[in-house]
């Protein structure tokens, strides 16, 4: 069979267009008939090598180029607008296509009007391509496409990006701070041991006396470090490879995420921020009209925390099993009482969209609150670490030099 493109008017008269399979032009025009649609032009599609030589370049284009959350965002706010005006979803995609200074984005439109010219909707067109939507993306907007609410979804899905961005934002902020400290240290060590502590060495050789034990610590660490730095390099090469093949595998990814909520300080943000994220996007799915056990599922992989993805799932499971949200929420251990009392309550009304954004928002302000106050809660232990570094320093430094002017007083 081959495909062939139309135009037509509905019993309406709006004008419609689709693709249809058929053997001939006449076949389409019965079906269109049967459909209660007026044809005006049938035309046969694109031969499919088209099409795939396209799709292909648009994968290769896709590879070249990542496209960043910023394009997608700008995407999503602009298809609410098109679409609130009432433009139709082709014409806009050629409209973004042909504004776009992106050559991997306009790839990608290019694929997904290709893709809907050949009669797939949107939320399959942008299956396709899931390194740039997500499952909870594509959820949304077919939940969209089914309720005949799409531009609005959109605005919502731009909401959500806005607020991504922003929480990855903080978190990156938060953490720039102690990352920056912790290999300011760690250059001053290896200065240290490399050029100040071995020409002290010299000097104490002449001395012709037994160094204090400090000293002798950090003479041999001096000493190993110089001449075993090629060893010390590899191994340090090796640990960071060793960690980033095993943080790959499954386990490794589950035990390093749960961790990682468990870092004083930083991890009260990460969780924080994370259930904030799994909050937000509840909520948007509730309030969309995507079924609890659905939602779960695609915010559960919005959660970029394996060990709170597993969390989710078990409350998902909870969920198919019969179980309350509430109940479910109670046996994962990861809710403050405050949480679960304002889920209770929206158990109890039938407004847990409401409570969930409520949820989001008091994880945000706590986020927030954190951030600000990080460098006031690290900075004690940045000047302690600091005070004990200089303080064996100091001591395996000047020790010597205190019992050499002790001996020559009493002579």
């Amino acid at each position: 069979m081959a495909v062939f493109a139309y135009q037509g008017r509905n019993a309406q008269g709006d004008k419609v267009q689709g693709t249809l399979e058929g053997v001939e032009s006449g076949e389409i025009a019965e079906q269109l008939f049967k459909l209660g649609i007026s044809p005006v032009e049938i035309r046969p599609a694109r031969s499919v090598s088209s099409v795939a030589h396209k799709v292909g370049l648009a994968e290769r284009f896709l590879r070249e180029r990542k496209i960043e959350p910023l394009e997608l965002m700008l995407f999503s706010r602009q298809m609410h607008t098109l679409l609130k005006a009432g433009v139709p979803i082709m014409r806009a995609l050629a409209g973004l296509q042909e504004s776009s200074s992106n050559p991997t984005f306009t790839a990608l439109l290019q694929d997904l009007r290709e893709s809907l010219d050949s009669g797939r909707e949107l939320s399959a067109a942008l299956r396709r391509h899931p390194k740039v939507f997500s499952s909870f993306y594509v959820s949304m907007v077919q939940v969209g496409e089914m309720t005949g609410m799409l531009d609005e979804t959109f605005m919502r899905l731009y909401s959500h990006l806005e607020f991504e961005k922003d929480m990855k934002e903080r978190i990156s902020a938060a953490m720039r701070y102690p990352i920056m400290v912790l290999v300011a240290m760690a250059i001053a060590i290896v200065i240290v041991n490399i050029f100040v502590i071995p020409a002290f060495a010299k000097v104490f050789a002449g001395f012709h006396t037994e160094l204090p034990l400090m000293t002798r610590m950090l003479m041999g660490f001096s000493s190993f470090m110089v001449n075993y730095w090629p060893l010390l390099l590899a191994l340090a090469i090796a640990a960071v490879i060793g960690f980033r093949m095993y943080i790959n595998t499954v386990q490794g990814r589950y035990r390093w995420d749960k961790f990682k909520l468990e870092i004083p300080i930083a991890g009260k943000i990460v969780i924080k921020s994370t259930l904030a994220r799994f909050a937000r996007s509840l909520a948007l799915g509730f309030k969309s009209g995507i079924p609890i056990i659905q939602g779960l599922n695609v915010v559960a992989m919005v959660v970029d925390n394996e060990y709170m993805r597993s969390r989710i799932e078990q409350m998902r499971d909870g969920v198919e099993r019969g179980e309350s949200i509430l109940r479910t929420a109670i046996a994962t251990g990861v809710f403050n009482s405050t949480v679960l009392q304002m889920i209770a309550v929206g158990e109890e009304t039938g407004d847990m969209d409401g409570l969930m954004f409520e949820i989001a928002g008091m994880y945000e302000r706590d986020v927030e609150y954190e951030v600000k106050t990080l460098a006031q809660q690290i900075e004690p232990i940045m000047i302690i670490t600091l005070g004990i570094l200089v303080l064996i320093l100091a001591l395996g430094i000047f020790l010597p030099m205190w019992d050499l002017g002790k001996a020559a007083l009493h002579r």
